[in-house]
């Protein structure tokens, strides 16, 4: 099946061939929770892996190349079965680290949620420390590498749920709608140089660069029916 153009409130989303993102902040501006020398390898090379070859795959099959890694994910069962489990894999790095990096920034928000987020979570936790450690259990517990992610479920009244996934599979993949709101890496290349095999210190660390205010505007973006991860 040929695919057809992104649909209008995506054009600004940038389609395939795909490039790395710039970071928009130094390599070391995260520490002392993530150190220069991990954010380097994780975002030069990392990343730029799963660029390359989503890129490669898509490349067999050109027509595709013309929408967002996120549409091609939400649309995955089209893909030509011959690179269905590469785009997957690899398309699904792609997508998770780019929203990895715009849900950190240095400094993090110290106030934490606010508005809206903060009632969300509220609701369903019964407070901020509640999430944060249901949050990291779930992360901990994880087996193998994979992501745990806040997600929104617009079809539930906005319900807000943590959930973990496989390997670099996306929340983009779930039948019933979950758009990401927050996402933690759990390979172990973003965290290991700095935290060695303790992914549970890596999780609690993490919340120190978390950019509250953008996850709050991300809530916002799915209440007014925005596409997003």
């Amino acid at each position: 099946m040929n695919a057809q153009p992104a649909a209008a409130h995506e054009t600004a989303a940038p389609v395939g061939p795909y490039v790395l993102p710039p970071l928009k902040f130094a390599y070391d501006a995260l520490e002392p929770v993530i150190d220069a020398e991990t954010m380097r390898l994780h975002h030069d090379k990392h990343h730029q892996g799963y660029v390359d070859k989503v890129n490669e795959a898509l490349e067999k099959h050109s027509e595709w190349l013309g929408l967002t890694i996120e549409e091609i994910l939400r649309r995955l069962k089209e893909l030509p079965e011959d690179i269905r489990q590469t785009v997957r894999n690899q398309g699904g790095g792609h997508a998770n680290h780019q929203f990895f990096w715009k849900i950190m920034t240095p400094g993090g928000a110290p106030a934490g949620p606010t508005g809206d987020l903060k009632a969300a979570i509220e609701t369903e936790w019964g407070s901020f420390e509640a999430f944060k450690a249901a949050f990291e259990t779930a992360g901990a517990g994880h087996f193998g590498s994979g992501w745990v992610f806040l997600v929104c479920r617009p079809k539930r009244s906005f319900k807000l749920e943590i959930l973990t996934l496989p390997n670099q599979d996306s929340v983009l993949l779930q039948e019933e709608p979950a758009p990401g709101l927050l996402a933690c890496d759990l390979w172990e290349h973003a965290y290991y140089l700095k935290h060695r095999n303790a992914r549970a210190a890596w999780l609690k660390a993490w919340w120190d660069v978390v950019n509250w205010p953008y996850i709050g505007e991300r809530l916002a973006g799915v209440k007014a029916g925005k596409k997003q991860l």
